[in-house]
């Protein structure tokens, strides 16, 4: 069958004819039409915290963290873990622990069995810095790390206001390349349980610094550099006028050394950190909303400051846009 059209342009002399002549192709026997694989787009689940406070200071907080080891009653996932690796800077500053950590899963008895496991295993590595008084964990899943990709960083530090107080946050991410066909309901399962423990994380911290009060544990001295040597000493004395030597005084009960010139210390100077959101900010204007709600606002603040980045310069114009920002959820919460 043919198939003809004539057009004719308006304003012009000229007439053209367009013919459409479909082709025509004969099946062969035993012919099948190539088929399109379907590709299903999956997104990264990301989950990022807001600052969580501990009104206690960082050595207690630590304390009370390293009764979760090896194994931790008030976190039933958490069956408990073994040392890989232990390494301390020669001063005793830092301290670097790798632990494997095993982990009982709440999936179902089908899944549990095509996958062939029964618990899962993470590798953990702790770095804490008694020195600058930090805490970096990092983890990564072992179990199946070839079908899907588990990444856990958290990070323990100082109020950037109160010396005495200790903050936390956390971020994850949770990307399944694949899973026996099982992709959604695993990362739904993953989902659901990781952030049922978020809360019960920060609820045995709390327990355990309870523990140690009750235990009459209520201060723990801060890190100190070791005794130096006499010669080590005498060289010390020799250069002491040079003013990058900082005296082992200087570096007790946490002072912060002064630039010279200046009259103010490095402390004091403007940090990042105090313009976070924290926990207790948001549940004071939002009342409580769940790990993956406090999660979106965080996420969407972040993404918010680096649009407007070199354009938000001061204080008030980045509290004016967190106001926004809560007045914005708020409403959306309400029609939710």
């Amino acid at each position: 069958m043919l198939l003809g059209s004539l057009w004719e342009i308006p304003g012009s002399r000229r007439t053209a004819e367009m013919a459409f002549k479909p082709v025509w192709r004969e099946k062969k026997p035993g012919y099948e039409e190539p088929s399109v694989p379907s590709v299903q787009l999956k997104m990264v689940q990301k989950y990022q915290s807001p600052v969580r406070v501990y009104k206690y200071p960082f050595e207690l907080v630590m304390a009370a963290y390293e009764k979760r080891f090896p194994t931790c009653p008030e976190i039933p996932v958490f069956l408990g873990s073994e040392i890989l690796q232990e390494s301390k800077s020669d001063d005793g500053a830092v301290h670097i622990v790798e632990r494997s950590c095993k982990l009982n899963v709440d999936a179902p008895r089908l899944l549990k069995k095509i996958a062939g496991v029964e618990y899962v295993f993470f590798i953990q590595k702790n770095t804490v810095n008694w020195k600058e008084r930090t805490l970096l964990i990092e983890a990564h899943n072992e179990t199946f790390a070839n079908r899907v990709v588990v990444l856990e960083t958290c990070s323990y530090s100082v109020h950037p206001e109160n010396e005495e107080w200790t903050c936390f946050e956390q971020s994850a991410s949770l990307d399944i390349k694949s899973f026996f066909g099982f992709e959604n309901t695993v990362e739904k399962i993953a989902m659901k349980q990781y952030t049922a423990n978020i809360k019960r994380g920060k609820e045995v911290i709390e327990h355990y610094l309870k523990e140690l009060i009750s235990q009459g544990i209520t201060f723990i001295p801060r890190w100190t550099p070791p005794p130096v040597s006499r010669q080590k000493e005498k060289r010390a004395l020799a250069v002491g006028h040079n003013p990058g030597i900082v005296p082992a005084e200087s570096c007790m009960h946490g002072t912060t050394k002064e630039q010279p010139g200046s009259s103010y210390p490095a402390a004091e100077t403007a940090s990042p950190d105090a313009d976070k959101l924290d926990a207790e900010y948001i549940e004071r204007y939002l009342g409580q909303l769940t790990p993956m709600q406090e999660s979106c606002l965080i996420r969407l603040r972040q993404w918010l400051q680096e649009m407007h980045k070199g354009k938000v310069g001061s204080l008030e114009t980045r509290r004016e846009i967190s106001r926004e920002l809560m007045a914005s959820r708020r409403q959306l919460c309400l029609a939710a």
